[in-house]
């Protein structure tokens, strides 16, 4: 099972590198997170809060290239398992192609899948968010 979401966004990889990484700051931009424990960097833990439910998701950092790619993934393998792959692909025109996707997979996959929330909603409220504030911080940086 997997979702996936992908945008175009009109800034630098710099730029929305520092959104994704900014934990302190993601709730205020990101609409699907209230809160973020610690520090989104490799091999970091971290503790995410999300709306509408008590509980906590537990994904650690990884696979960390600054300003291309990162993936956090949560679980308890090989019970069930989710791994969410962040990338950014700079483009010619000087925006940034931004996707993002997660792979669920386990044992217990078929009995939890009925219980799960339909990610693709949630994903383009993200990458919705995503694109608004990097864009808006980058207007702000152009000169008047």
């Amino acid at each position: 099972m997997s979702c996936s979401v992908s945008a175009n966004i009109r800034a630098g990889a710099p730029a929305i590198w520092k959104l994704l990484t900014d934990a302190d700051d993601f709730p205020r931009w990101n609409s699907t997170v209230t809160r973020v424990e610690g520090q989104i960097r490799e091999g970091e833990k971290l503790r995410l809060h999300v709306p509408g439910t008590t509980r906590t998701f537990t994904p650690r950092v990884s696979g960390e290239v600054a300003d291309r790619r990162m993936i956090w993934t949560g679980g308890f393998a090989p019970l069930f398992k989710g791994v969410r792959t962040f990338e950014l692909q700079p483009q010619a025109d000087g925006s940034t192609d931004f996707v993002m996707q997660e792979r669920f997979s386990g044992v217990m996959l078929a009995l939890v899948k009925g219980s799960m929330p339909d990610f693709g909603p949630i994903f383009a409220r993200y990458a919705s968010d995503l694109k608004r504030e990097a864009e808006r911080a980058s207007d702000e940086s152009l000169p008047a």
